[in-house]
Parts: C-alpha cells; sequence; structure tokens
C-alpha cells in the first residue's frame, strides 16, 4: 500500500515501473497503482526521457512523458539558476558519493519539502527522517 503523505520519486523509481525487466519493477507497479502525492525534479524528468531514448527508442522516451503527464497528483520542481546553485552546494557536500546533478535536486528538494519518503532504488537519496522506499 503507497504511504499517503507526499513522496519524491526518483529517475529510478519511474524506470523500475516503466521498465517490466527491472527487479524492481513489481514493487513499484503496486506503489503507482494507487499513488500518493508525488513530487520529482525537472532534472528526473529529463533524465527519464534520456534514459528510455538511449536504452530504447524515441516510442519509449514518448511513452515516458506521456506516463509522467498523467500521474494525477505529480508536482515536478523547476531547475533554475537558483535551484542549480542550491544543488551544487548539495554535490559539493557529498563528494565523495557518485551524485548526478538530478540527485543533488532531489536531496534538495527533499530537504526543503521534507517528504513522508522516497521512492528511488538509489541508496544514496535517503535523508535523516526521510525513508527510501525500495
Amino acid at each position: 500500500m503507497a504511504p499517503k503523505g507526499r513522496c519524491y520519486v526518483d529517475t529510478s523509481a519511474f524506470i523500475a515501473f516503466l521498465d517490466a525487466s527491472d527487479s524492481y519493477h513489481p514493487l513499484f507497479r503496486r506503489l503507482f497503482a494507487a499513488p500518493p502525492p508525488l513530487t520529482t525534479s525537472a532534472l528526473v524528468v529529463a533524465e527519464g526521457h534520456g534514459w528510455f531514448l538511449r536504452r530504447y527508442d524515441q516510442r519509449r522516451s514518448a511513452q515516458f512523458l506521456a506516463f509522467i503527464s498523467i500521474l494525477p497528483d505529480l508536482t515536478i520542481r523547476g531547475f533554475d539558476a537558483g535551484e542549480l546553485d542550491k544543488a551544487r552546494g548539495i554535490a559539493k557536500k557529498f563528494g565523495d558519493q557518485n551524485l548526478t546533478l538530478a540527485d543533488a535536486h532531489g536531496l534538495t528538494i527533499m530537504r526543503e519539502d521534507l517528504p513522508e519518503c522516497c521512492w528511488s532504488t538509489d541508496r544514496h537519496l535517503s535523508l535523516d527522517g526521510v525513508p527510501l522506499v525500495r
């Protein structure tokens, strides 16, 4: 059963749901069946689109974007110069980890919005007090 509070969604959760060959597919299929309010980053959308385009083709990347557009309560946080500064600070703070800019922006969003959970398969996306659902 999906948590009732708002959750942050990382690229890996979208991929796991939309790619049946992913080992986490059954979990995210259940979670996305009745999702709580969700938040993600514009960088996650770009990263997911690129992943499906490179791994499969334009049709699959378009299906990914179509899925994003029909999620009932998805907030997509934009990415501008101010968000870049914040994400850069997170990336610097956790310089010993292989954070992408999308990961760093996700951590920024979680730090500011304090979601109930994070849907991801990446261990480094957990924050104190924000449980990782994987």
